[in-house]
């Protein structure tokens, strides 16, 4: 398989989120990961492609009832996706009221839309584009 270079949480403590174990990797060749799809899926996951974001490798895991358990997102190291999505969480690991204002929004948008798992997301889109130029900005000022 692939050399991972890093793989971590995108987990902000104390937001309330789903109990799916959601992980980051990068790896030195997306190329190269694609010829390894069915390692993944001898481990349960879930083989979903891209799944709308260029550049990624996404990978689901559900228990026997169908729930997820875990995602996984991959990028070719150096992505500037990967230091979009840091970014995102330690802004908000930062700043507990944009956490905080995330969480309810989440907890809204599941209230509203509890089957419809596009309408719960593209509800969060405005939302994370104002935090991902918020944290784009911090980060550059020296927030980390």
């Amino acid at each position: 398989m692939t050399a991972v270079h890093h793989i971590g949480s995108t987990a902000v403590p104390g937001l309330r989120a789903k109990p799916v174990v959601d992980m980051l990797a990068e790896v030195a060749d997306l190329a190269c990961l694609d010829g390894q799809n069915d390692r993944l899926e001898a481990l349960g996951y879930e083989v979903m492609g891209e799944f709308g974001m260029s550049g990624r490798r996404y990978f689901r895991k559900n228990n026997p009832e169908g729930g997820r358990t875990h995602q996984l997102h991959v990028f070719e190291a150096g992505s500037p996706q990967v230091r979009r999505h840091l970014d995102f969480r330690d802004f908000l690991r930062a700043h507990p009221e944009h956490a905080l204002a995330y969480a309810h929004l989440k907890s809204e948008l599941a209230e509203r839309f509890p089957w419809d798992i596009s309408a719960y997301t593209d509800g969060k889109d405005l939302f994370i584009r104002d935090m991902d130029a918020r944290a784009s900005a911090w980060r550059a000022g020296g927030g980390a």
